[in-house]
């Protein structure tokens, strides 16, 4: 058969066509998925896990289970937001099993540069004393982060980190509107209280 969606623009497909063409087999549509919905899913099973290389193999078990289970989406909710309800419960059922402490790594390349925004300076600005500034803030930020309790973080990180709204945290964790706002208020309240009035002079607040 051929691929349903071998003239089209892959960058510009939405996620249902994709979708139909992954559920006939489609290579190429299964890896305009992987390629559009992995940085992120990279990104929030770090905030679960506090580690890269776990959080890497994380993500190639949530497309297995993709792969494993597309015939049995039925479209009740988005692609993307059934596809991170599934790495959020592998990434949990990871750190469940291993039930040992996790540490941040180094900032992701593709992550996105909310150190300069704390810092007062936009990404496409940033000149190698900027970017010095940008690595040294994200250092402190990370280190605040990982001292929040694991659900307050994994909120922050979607909200104040990746810009997801609250419907989206809500979708993608299975919060009420009240635990939502709860866990982002008292992970915010948290976290500045972590960076503490030396950390926020330290980058540039």
């Amino acid at each position: 058969m051929p691929a349903v969606t071998a003239s089209l623009d892959r960058a510009g497909t939405a996620d249902d066509v994709l979708v139909l063409g992954l559920r006939l087999r489609d290579e190429n549509a299964y890896l305009a998925l992987v390629r559009r919905h992995t940085p992120l899913m990279v990104r929030v099973a770090r905030s679960i896990l506090g580690n890269a290389e776990a959080a890497e193999d994380v993500v190639q078990d949530t497309w297995v289970a993709v792969l494993r289970s597309i015939d049995r989406f039925e479209g009740r909710s988005t692609f993307k937001t059934w596809l991170m309800r599934i790495l959020v419960n592998t990434a949990r059922g990871r750190r469940m099993r291993e039930a040992r402490t996790v540490c941040w790594s180094t900032q992701p390349a593709d992550a996105p540069v909310w150190d300069a925004v704390l810092a007062g300076r936009s990404a496409e600005a940033a000149g190698p004393l900027d970017h010095a500034i940008a690595v040294e803030a994200w250092e402190v930020i990370r280190t605040a982060l990982a001292g929040l309790p694991d659900r307050q973080r994994v909120v922050v990180v979607l909200r104040d980190v990746e810009g997801s709204t609250s419907e989206e945290v809500r979708a993608l964790l299975g919060l009420s509107v009240g635990n939502q706002r709860v866990l982002l208020h008292r992970g915010r309240v948290r976290l500045r209280a972590l960076l503490g009035p030396d950390a926020v002079d330290a980058v540039g607040a």
